[in-house]
């Protein structure tokens, strides 16, 4: 799975606009929009800061695992 589509759907289901996601990240919704339509790559950093934000693994995030947690 592509991580966009993860970043899509942890929004998603935690009931999230992108303008939410964007202050936890700090950057503008426009800059967290690029993120899940595939036209900037995702930081290092603003992956850290959303597994934090979202209890969630970076394997998950990145979609190299279907578990959340591990």
């Amino acid at each position: 799975m592509d991580y966009t589509k993860r970043l899509y759907d942890l929004r998603i289901d935690n009931d999230l606009k992108q303008e939410d996601v964007a202050k936890v990240l700090k950057i503008t919704t426009q800059a967290y929009g690029m993120y899940e339509n595939k036209k900037r790559s995702l930081p290092i950093d603003s992956l850290i800061t959303l597994c934090k934000f979202y209890n969630v693994t970076s394997d998950y995030i990145l979609g190299l695992s279907d578990d959340k947690n591990r």
